[in-house]
Formats: structure tokens, sequence, C-alpha cells
């Protein structure tokens, strides 16, 4: 077939439509960027891609949604992928999938996929416009900006759900090559506060599990966290534990997971940092340290000691809602266990104070020597798909690779590596998400581009977002979709291809570097978001600086360059074919590693040794003060609004979850506020009734679900409603900068 004219197609859905022209220009704009590499970036992957796959085949991808990173084999007809099952050899999901998963290649059929590119007219309506227009509307308007304001007037919102190499490539055009100083992704409202608690603590952002640890502990302690809901997968290989472990949870609500606990601790929120110091109090007191290993591996046991010795259960217990006893009960469980894992997720992170409270956690399973071993570890559970890839290759607080900005040694060497221009670093960080939003507010930023993200919907006091972005003079939203809240402000709006249709790696929770294939053509005109940053890149005026960035496995090489020699050395992978041979290699496997061993063991952790990555090797023991809740529940807002995940067939925004009809019939459509039966009793409120919800942001209307797993003067709404960020308060955790989500005060009243 000639790519020298359109030709028709025909799709998934069955229907014949035509292939767009991409146009000549960009041939001129950078020789090496041919039409080909543009129009079929999965033909230059290693690997089972769209264009080289047979008639009927099968190969296996990592899923796209949470960062749990299953296994999928899928399943291709003549050329296109047309269904799928778990993969019963993949070393994450052993054969299992939650009902995103099944529906993982239902939701690329959406009718409100983004086709092609689409610029706003004068008059406020969107037009379709060619890839032409829109890379050129795109330099205009950001260099016209950037001319007026300065460079660092335009900033970039990234994801967690791109691959790897898309977001290493989206970080160094954004910074070495367009000069935008400031650049945050959406991974800032679910893993900051991990990510910051590890590097203060460990020496870098590095979790030390594997997943075969859900099955070899005999204590596990969930903190904030409901993988029952949340990571099913891992909830299932928690199932498969044959020690009949404890199961200990720290959560205010009754969730599905404390539910099947042995032991619910249910606080009141936000009192969990001062229930685990009341743990590590406790497990002192009772002298069920790890003395040996505190003293060989770690820094501050004296400090941390001489804090907690303020909160013994007894002092904490009435302030947190439980009793004494069942605090220490709970720190005597953990302090004799032969192996004890703990795990947090967004109800840890998501907090005003969350650094420090997972720091608690992390202290726990250092006194306790509780790490390094089977069935151990201090855990962060990763949320969006590639988080962790953001978190190493986003190029935006940290330099590529997890290198520092601020280091002239560190920008030397990857300048050296991608054989740039030392001066075309920056010299320091990019600014937090929520600094970016204030200099939207202030008139700091006036220019934004928005990569697979829907800040719209997700950002904290939403109403108060969706009214900033309009005092921007240009934005950009590429996306798949056309219909997001965040593209439904757009002035150009670039058709982005999604999971399935692109190919480049995942990073999931364990630090498993997973291969993600194309298996389908993009629908209509829409371009790998890979393609897009070349196109970009071209029209900038820079292609010359990403010349040999010509498809994901090159950069893969470059990452795999930036990494030697530092604790997520992955320089000892063989490409992309060894990823997708071993179902997957979790980092660190460097070069003596694959020298020494030809096949990555499955289930590797990290700090076996009792070293950690501080100069000195050992641990910090890391405590501070307890800050008080920044809005409390008082006469007037007497009730305090919990948020998270609702359901397993829930993710996110729902930007696509709600696309299946089958996920769509597993949760209600309407939103809902759960309430404790005391509450609606005094309220007057029956389940089914309409309220409304109201905080000092904002009011919105929803259904009542009275149940038990409340407590009173509680409440909790799912996050992937549209309507949810309405309420929440716009407060951080001082260290991450993490949004707090989980908690303001509101008053519930029926409509």
């Amino acid at each position: 077939m000639s790519l020298a004219s359109p030709q028709s197609l025909t799709h998934h859905d069955g229907k014949k439509r035509r292939m767009f022209e991409l146009p000549q220009i960009l041939q001129a704009r950078n020789g090496k960027m041919t039409r080909e590499l543009m129009l079929n970036p999965g033909a230059h992957g290693l690997g089972m891609t769209h264009d080289s796959m047979q008639a009927d085949a099968t190969t296996v991808a990592t899923c796209g949604y949470c960062a749990t990173g299953c296994g999928l084999r899928l399943h291709v007809r003549e050329g296109e992928a047309v269904g799928l099952t778990p993969e019963t050899n993949y070393p994450v999901n052993l054969g299992m999938a939650c009902p995103k998963g099944w529906e993982a290649l239902e939701v690329l059929n959406a009718d409100d996929r983004a086709l092609y590119p689409q610029r706003r007219r004068s008059d406020g309506q969107m037009e379709r416009v060619s890839w032409d227009d829109a890379f050129s509307t795109f330099t205009e308007k950001f260099k016209s900006i950037q001319d007026k304001h300065g460079k660092s007037s335009v900033a970039f919102l990234s994801t967690g759900q791109i691959p790897c190499e898309e977001m290493a490539f989206l970080g160094a055009l954004a910074k070495f090559g367009m000069g935008l100083q400031h650049g945050d992704g959406n991974t800032r409202q679910c893993m900051a506060t991990a990510v910051t608690a590890y590097k203060e603590s460990f020496g870098f952002d590095a979790p030390p599990y594997t997943y075969d640890d859900f099955e070899q502990s005999d204590c596990l302690v969930f903190v904030g966290s409901n993988p029952c809901i949340g990571h099913p997968i891992m909830w299932e290989r928690v199932l498969r534990n044959p020690n009949r472990p404890e199961i200990i949870v720290l959560d205010p609500r009754r969730t599905e997971t404390a539910m099947a606990a042995t032991q619910h601790l249910q606080l009141r929120p936000k009192n969990d940092l001062a229930i685990l110091y009341a743990i590590t109090h406790h497990i002192i007191a009772c002298d069920l340290v790890d003395h040996e290993f505190v003293q060989a591996h770690t820094n501050g046991y004296q400090q941390l000691v001489d804090h907690v010795a303020d909160f013994s259960p007894d002092s904490v217990a009435e302030s947190a809602g439980l009793s004494a006893g069942a605090i220490r009960k709970a720190a005597e469980t953990i302090g004799k266990a032969g192996a004890a894992s703990l795990w947090w997720t967004m109800g840890v992170n998501q907090s005003y104070e969350g650094t420090r409270t997972a720091q608690a956690i992390i202290n726990i399973a250092l006194i306790t020597g509780n790490i390094g071993r089977p069935g151990t570890g201090a855990n962060s559970i990763t949320g969006q798909c590639n988080a962790m890839g953001s978190r190493l290759w986003s190029n935006t607080t940290n330099l590529f690779g997890h290198h520092k900005f601020e280091s002239a040694e560190d920008r030397q060497r990857i300048a050296s590596i991608l054989e740039i221009d030392v001066d075309s670093i920056p010299v320091e960080g990019s600014w937090s998400y929520d600094r970016i939003v204030e200099g939207i507010d202030n008139g700091e930023i006036k220019g934004l581009w928005v990569i697979a993200t829907n800040p719209a919907h997700s950002w904290i006091d939403q109403g108060n977002f969706q009214r900033l972005i309009e005092k921007l003079d240009f934005l950009v939203v590429q996306d798949m979709y056309d219909s997001t809240e965040t593209a439904q402000h757009a002035d150009l709006l670039l058709p982005a291809a999604g999971w399935g249709e692109k190919e480049g790696t995942f990073i999931n929770s364990e630090r498993r570097y997973g291969l993600l294939k194309k298996v389908r053509k993009a629908p209509g005109e829409a371009l790998a978001d890979f393609q897009i940053f070349r196109g970009i890149a071209a029209y900038w005026g820079v292609g010359e600086m990403f010349a040999d960035w010509t498809h994901p496995e090159a950069v893969f090489k470059k990452m795999q360059a930036a990494s030697e020699g530092r604790p997520n050395d992955i320089s000892g992978i063989d490409g992309y074919r060894q990823l997708d041979a071993c179902g997957g290699i979790q980092w660190p496997w460097t070069k003596p590693d694959a020298d020494a061993m030809q096949t990555p063991p499955q289930q590797r952790r990290l700090f076996a040794d009792g070293h950690f990555c501080h100069p000195d090797q050992r641990a910090r023991l890391i405590v501070d003060q307890i800050t008080p809740m920044p809005e409390p529940a008082d006469q007037q807002y007497p009730i305090v609004l919990l948020s998270g995940r609702g359901t397993v067939s829930q993710w996110h925004t729902q930007t696509r979850t709600s696309k299946s009809k089958v996920l769509r019939k597993l949760y209600p459509q309407r939103a809902y506020v759960e309430m404790s039966p005391v509450d609606a009793r005094e309220l007057g409120i029956h389940n089914g009734d309409t309220v409304e919800v109201r905080s000092r942001r904002g009011a919105i209307s929803v259904t009542a679900m009275v149940t038990p797993t409340i407590q009173p003067g509680q409440a909790f709404i799912p996050m992937h409603y549209g309507v949810t960020n309405h309420l929440t308060l716009s407060h951080f955790d001082p260290h991450s900068r993490q949004p707090s989500y989980k908690d303001c005060a509101i008053t519930i009243s029926k409509a």
C-alpha cells in the first residue's frame, strides 16, 4: 500500500474509513521524521505489533488500567485484536483479571473517540483541522505566549497513563526542546507522598516488595487501603496465602477488605499517624524491636523512641475512637510475626500529613526487621498503570531517570547520554501541580498543555479549577476521547491513540517493566502520543535534537543508559524481546546481573542485604508532630466527607470505564453518598432518597445510601463521579504537595 495517498481501511467496527494523509511538510521540517514512522509507529518496534502480526495469533501485553500490571492474552484475527483472556503464566496475575481488564478492548470502540484534530473558532465552536494546521497552531500559539510572557509562561500537565517512553519523550521535548520550566503529572494526585517518604527514608523512590509477599506474610497490615476493590488481583494473591495470616486494617470505613480482616481498627478520620505512633510505642515497650537490624542499618532510633513516648495506646485511643487494647493487640501481632508486611494506598497518600504517615509505616517495618525478606516490607501500592514510570521518567520534578536538576554532575551525565547541550537542561525542578494551578490564577501561566489526564474532573476543589482554566490564553488537550471535562475547555484538541493502539512499557507496583503492544490501529486520524511528540518537535524546530527518537524502543535504550549505575538500573534488560519472553522484568536488572544469570528471577525484593540508598547505606527513621485537620467538622458542617474508589468496575474519572456497557451495569450510574443509619435517622433521610451534600465550596445532589459500614459523623462519595470534587478542600501535604482528598466538612439534607 502506498503511503503517498489516502487508502480505505476496514476498522474493528466494520466500517470503512479513509486513512488520513499526513502532510508532506513533516518530511520537509525534519528529514529523519518519515511519514512511515508517523503513520505506522508500531511497525518499528519489536514483539507483536499491528503491522507485523499474523492473521490469527495471540500475544500477551500488560493491562493499561491500574498499577497491578496484569498480563492479558490478546486474541488476534485478521490483524486486529478481537478478544482477550487473562494470561495464566504471567507472574503478576496468574490467570486472573478484574472486570476492567476483561473490558480493556471494548472501551476503544467508544463513539466519543477523538478522531481528528480540532481547533476552537472565534465563535466558540470546535472545527476539524488537519495535523499540519494543528501542529502549526500549537507552535504559533505557545511560542507567541512565550515571546510575550517568558518561556515559563507555558506549562504542561502529564499523566501516569502513557508508556514510559512517551513520558520520557514528552518531558525531554518540553524541558530541553521547548524550554518549558514547569510541568507536573497527575501522579502528584496519587503517588507523590509515597515517593517523598521513600526518598527521605530509603534514599530513593524504591518500593521494596514483590507480589509474592502477599502470599508469604503471616501478618498483613493495610493502612488506608482497600485492595479488595482498588486492586482486586492483589487481593486475590492475599487469598492464596497458605499461612492463615493475621490481616489488620486501619480504615474509618468498614470496607470490603476490613470485613475480611482479623483485626479492624476503625479509627476516626485522620488519626492514623497517631495510631501508628502508638503501635510503635507499644512495640518498643514490649521489646519486640529487632535491635541488631536497627543498630546495623538505621539512623534515628533514639529520636524515634523519644518521640513516640508521648503516644501510648491509652493516650491515643479515645481521640482516635478505638480501645487501647485494640491498639496493643495490633502492635503485638505485628511485632511477634515471623514475616509482617505493611501496605498503604490513597488513604495515606492523599492526606495533609501523608508523608509522615507513610514514614510511620516504614518505621514499623524497619524497627521490627520486616524488610528485604519474603513476606515483609513497607509497601506502597501504586495507583495508575504507569505512575512509577512517571516517577522515574517524566522529567518534571526529577531530571530524566530520577536524577537531580540541581546537580551539575547529573545534568552533564544526562546531556551526554541524550547528546544534547547541557545548557538546555534547567537547573531546578518544576513547580508542583498545585503551584502550576496557582500560577494560572495569578497570571504567571498563560498556556497549558494537558496530556492524557482530566484535571477539570480530578483536581481538588473542581469548581475553582474549571474557573481558572478559563483564564488561560491557550489550552491544548491531548486525549483519546473528545468528551472529557477538560477537553470541553480546549482551544486545540489533539486526538491520541490509547492502550492497545501503541507500544512501550509500563512499570507496575512491584517495579516490573511490562510490555504494551499495538494490536489495533487507532481510529480516524488519531496518532500515538509518541508520534504527536515527534510532530511537535519537528514543527517547533527541534527535530534534530530528537532525530534518533524514532520509535519507543529507541527511547527505551536511552532510558537504560540513563539508569545504569543507579538504584533503578535496567541496563541488563535485553530489549523488548526479553521483556516479552520473561513476563516483565523488575528493576533493578543490571548488566552484571544479566552476566551472572541469563534469566531474571521473577520475584525479587530490595534491601535484602540491609543496604539502603543513602550515602551511608542506612535507612532513616523519621518522625514529626501531629497536625490538626485543616477543616474539621463543626456545628455548621457536622460531617467529615471521605472519598475514594467506589467499585471494582470504576476507574478514576470514568473516561474509559463509562464506555463499557458491561462495566456500567456493575455500578450505580447516579452519584451516591454512603452515610450512617444514625445520621440518616436524625436527618429524616431514607435509603434511596435524593439528598443535597454541601461544603463550603459547593453543593451537589446525590442519592443516599444508608449503610452501617459508615460511622456516625462521616460520609463517603466515590471519586469517580464528576460532582465529587465540587466539595473537596484544596489543601496539601507540605512535603509531597499531594492533595488531601479524604477529608472536608459537609452537611447533608434531604432534597
